[in-house]
């Protein structure tokens, strides 16, 4: 585990949700060398881990609160943030502990530059509800061209997040989140010739998203040293047990991927394609 208690205030962090991503998909990919990109960065692969939440406005609301998705294992899993309140039994030594309700406003009170990139509809700012979530940072971002409809929304992510960078004071740390789109419904147009989603466009997705992250990745790597912080926030069903999409209790939506691990500013591996 990182030793965030140490990391926060030294290091920059970005956190990126990779929207719906079911970790049995993730897995697959993994395993057929599909995704590189990742498999350089987390070459023992994906952890597998329990959400606290089954759709994308609870568990991010519980994300933002300091409850990360828990190790899939029995016992007591210290976590990396935490907003401080008496009995917590998961806080220990290496967790950054805030005395804020959310560890966004923890961050900002470390003197941390906080971005918020939006994708799905509970980021897009064009309602109060839609407002909540990304109300939690000094800066937030969102576009139609971000979307879940739009083919190449990762590479949009992406490409306006290496912008922000490229003029970001090295001097002053950041904490930038992305709410990557391109995993959830729809995502049969990853695929050619596919007109429904299923678990082979899902995977495709995954393959189009990985293909885009050195955008992101060689971004940071320009910047001072980055704890990266990458997981779904739930997964999604596509029939099994007679259940289609998620806000459901079945393992396929619980069980999500995880991974910590951190980018050296200036090492330089790989190009998007």
């Amino acid at each position: 585990m990182i030793n965030m208690n140490n990391a926060v205030g030294k290091k920059n962090i970005v956190f990126i949700t990779l929207d719906t991503l079911r970790y049995d998909v993730a897995c697959e990919l993994f395993s057929k060398g599909l995704t590189p990109q990742l498999a350089n960065v987390i070459p023992q692969g994906w952890e597998k881990a329990h959400t606290p939440g089954s759709f994308t406005y609870a568990a991010h609301q519980a994300f933002f609160a300091g409850f990360l998705p828990t190790p899939a294992t029995p016992g007591k899993h210290t976590r990396l943030f935490a907003a401080n309140f008496q009995g917590s039994e998961t806080t220990g030594p290496e967790t950054a502990v805030f005395e804020t309700a959310d560890i966004v406003s923890g961050l900002a009170a470390k003197n941390y530059r906080t971005i918020c990139i939006g994708g799905t509809g509970f980021f897009n700012k064009q309602t109060p509800l839609g407002s909540v979530l990304p109300g939690l940072f000094s800066e937030s971002y969102w576009q139609p061209e971000f979307g879940v409809t739009n083919r190449d929304s990762a590479k949009n992510q992406f490409v306006f997040a290496a912008h922000l960078l490229a003029k970001q004071e090295r001097t002053k740390p950041f904490f930038l989140f992305i709410n990557v789109s391109a995993i959830h419904q729809p995502n049969y147009f990853y695929s050619e010739n596919e007109t429904a989603d299923s678990l082979q466009t899902h995977g495709a997705a995954l393959a189009y998203v990985d293909s885009q992250l050195p955008l992101l990745f060689d971004a940071l790597r320009k910047q001072n040293d980055t704890i990266a912080i990458i997981c779904s926030d739930h997964g999604t069903a596509y029939g099994e047990n007679g259940f289609t999409g998620h806000r459901i209790g079945d393992p396929v939506v619980w069980e999500v991927p995880f991974a910590v691990f951190e980018l050296k500013s200036g090492n330089f591996e790989s190009h998007a394609g």
